[in-house]
């Protein structure tokens, strides 16, 4: 079969060994590394991806010691009784052709427990304790503990390993002044900052020989001040090249960094040129990372020569087919990765198993699966919403025979909404994923069709699957009902807004609406590259000069005065991700909306809002309120409690609960009810 990816399907020959194609599946803690018990489901989840066609696969951070610790007792590979979960994984990877690595992180002072150790005392501001600084004894004793985890790695069947150098662990806080602030051989010039991270290649190398990949993952673009410079970087990747790395990985940004590098709003390979710029100076294969999710910005970063190879990480928990459905041209039915981070990272966040959003399987294959049925049923879904798609996709994708009703004239639901968002253009995918699988899956798509339960009932469905969602709650105070009160829907929908605007309610919706309104209408297209670089001030130039890649924002100014209220005293935003709520709020706090809490809202007028704040009346003279304050089930099809009924009646999604909206827990619930059918 001829195929426009022939680059990504190209082996790639290190010599001593060949990977089957140029995809990597990068490095994403689940949750299921720390615990021993967990491995037969750790097994699962990488030998799907594996049998997906991923050439090669980059585990979860497994620790040297226990100074390295991300959590108390976190993974580690530190005796012999440690190999035996391990080969359970290399084996489930090794099966279908694949080659793994099992990354190596020592947290450092981002460890999540008191033994932190750092190259200098400084604490970080991500996390509790503050480091003690490592004595030349410790480190010369971390660097044999990093060759003895290697070897330990090839007894358990591990093709290589990765050495965590970027994010701001522990090998990037010795390589960035950020940290380093050391007066001896481990600190002060370049020279010195690298060789503890030169040392430890060396030794892993002489420990495992020549036959096993030492990859290591370089921040390229550290995105914190007293950062490196690219001529740091580049002598850096110099020199492991020289100490014995078989592959060169890209990383971007530390985690404390306050510019946004794997969230939803940033372009597409928006680094890319900075690995291309290291690739001209070294001979190793090197691998390019970040908001890279489908298969043409992977092929052209390849087809450019800006990268040897392709890193992806959650795209791989969206979809662990990604590679197969490119092999085979069916692009259209890859599962996107929409960069949300709620399912994935915001749950690492939370000490949760990592999954997906759009893929509730992901790291639960062995608990949630889908088993064709010996006795097909036929099945109405009632919405076609995120929760009634997946209910659909999946209970068709078992043999049951579904009709999916959609009162409008479109799928998508919320995601509708969600996609005109700027920064949430990737919305699309998901929607374009729902709509192949409902025509490949069989389902019978009735759009512009209201139903009641009569009319089900005389179709004679077998179960009913209720995914009728949400609307958006109304504002009951004095002059609720005037002409320019809108809700958060007509906003997105195209609706007229003023200059002067109050953006009731302050959850996720408030946030969406307001960023969507602090720009010009603009077509569902990403933000160009040079602009979001601008914006968040990031150096443009590949070979930057300035220390961490950083420069001087340009805001461009809103073209509204934004109010932004919530009833809660609590912080405005405070209950958004970890992972993603912070650029939300700073987006906000740059474009000058002012944000107000503890707010009673007490009349609408010809002058604008009445509120109360801090024991006063306060007039906001507004032209336009947008009501972002929560939303209500619509559920009039569920059977009162006790009624007969001749079909089974299912609720999901935000029928079930109009909570916060949560596509998350509606694509699931959808998935879930589908699998039990």
């Amino acid at each position: 079969m001829t195929t426009p990816y022939a680059n990504i399907l190209k082996p790639l020959h290190l010599g001593f060994t060949t990977i089957k194609n140029r995809m990597v599946m990068g490095s994403m803690h689940t949750g299921l590394e720390d615990r021993f018990y967990n491995y037969p489901k750790l097994a699962a989840y990488f030998g799907e991806r594996a049998k997906g066609g991923v050439g090669l696969i980059i585990t979860g951070g497994i620790s040297p010691n226990r100074q390295g610790w991300l959590l108390p007792a976190g993974g580690t590979m530190n005796t012999m009784g440690d190999i035996a979960p391990h080969r359970l994984v290399t084996h489930a990877v090794h099966k279908h052709g694949a080659k793994i690595l099992m990354q190596i992180l020592h947290s450092g002072r981002y460890g999540y427990q008191p033994f932190v150790v750092s190259a200098s005392p400084i604490k970080s501001p991500i996390s509790p304790f503050k480091p003690r600084q490592m004595s030349e004894k410790q480190i010369l004793a971390t660097i044999r503990d990093y060759a003895e985890t290697s070897h330990l790695a090839k007894l358990a069947g591990y093709d290589g390993v990765e050495i965590m150098g970027s994010e701001g662990y522990l090998l990037n806080q010795f390589l960035s002044r950020h940290v380093n602030q050391r007066q001896d051989r481990w600190g002060g010039s370049i020279d010195n900052r690298m060789r503890f991270a030169v040392e430890i290649v060396r030794a892993i190398r002489q420990k495992v020989g020549e036959k096993f990949i030492i990859c290591f993952r370089l921040s390229m673009l550290d995105l914190v001040h007293d950062g490196n410079t690219m001529q740091e970087v580049i002598a850096v990747a110099q020199a492991l090249e020289k100490a014995g790395i078989t592959l060169l990985n890209t990383g971007i940004g530390w985690h404390e960094a306050r510019i946004p590098t794997i969230v939803t709003s940033v372009p597409r390979a928006a680094f890319a040129d900075y690995t291309a710029e290291v690739k001209k100076h070294v001979t190793v294969p090197v691998i390019a990372s970040n908001r890279i999710n489908m298969p043409d910005t992977a092929e052209e970063i390849l087809a450019q020569g800006k990268a040897d190879m392709v890193q992806m990480a959650r795209p791989f928990l969206a979809d662990p087919y990604w590679v197969n459905k490119t092999a085979t041209n069916r692009v259209d039915e890859i599962n996107t990765c929409i960069a949300c981070n709620q399912a994935c990272l915001d749950h690492t966040f939370k000490n949760q198993r990592a999954t997906c959003l759009v893929n509730p399987r992901a790291a639960f294959e062995t608990e949630l699966v889908y088993v064709k049925t010996a006795k097909p049923k036929r099945v109405a879904v009632v919405g076609g919403g995120v929760a009634g798609m997946s209910a659909a996709t999946v209970a068709a994708e078992r043999g049951h025979q579904v009709t999916l009703f959609e009162a409008s004239h479109e799928v998508g639901g919320q995601f509708n909404l969600a996609k005109v968002i700027p920064g949430k253009e990737e919305f699309h995918e998901t929607i374009r994923y729902f709509k192949v699988q409902i025509e490949k899956t069989g389902v019978e798509l009735r759009l512009n069709t209201k139903v009641n339960r009569e009319q089900l009932e005389r179709e004679g469905f077998d179960e009913i699957i209720v995914a009728t969602g949400v609307v958006p709650r109304a504002l009951k105070i004095k002059g609720g009902d005037a002409p320019n009160i809108l809700s958060y829907a007509e906003v997105l929908r195209g609706a007229a807004v003023g200059h002067r605007v109050a953006v009731i309610g302050a959850g996720g919706i408030g946030f969406d609406v307001s960023e969507f309104l602090l720009k010009p209408p603009h077509q569902p297209q990403p933000q160009p590259l040079a602009e979001w670089k601008r914006e968040w001030g990031v150096d443009a130039e590949a070979h930057y000069m300035t220390e961490g890649g950083l420069q001087r924002a340009e805001v461009e100014a809103p073209v509204r005065e934004i109010y932004l209220l919530q009833r809660k005293t609590t912080p405005l935003g405070i209950g958004l991700g970890k992972t993603s709520g912070w650029v939300h709020r700073a987006q906000l706090k740059k474009h000058a909306v002012r944000m107000l809490r503890g707010v009673q809202y007490k009349a609408v007028t010809n002058e604008g809002l009445w509120v109360e704040t801090n024991g006063q009346d306060q007039l906001l003279r507004v032209d336009t309120i947008v009501v972002c304050a929560g939303q209500e089930s619509v559920k009039d099809l569920m059977p009162n409690e006790g009624q007969v009924t001749l079909a089974n009646y299912h609720i999901i999604g935000g029928a079930k609960l109009a909570a916060e909206l949560d596509a998350k827990r509606a694509i699931r619930d959808g998935a879930e009810i589908a699998a039990k059918l």
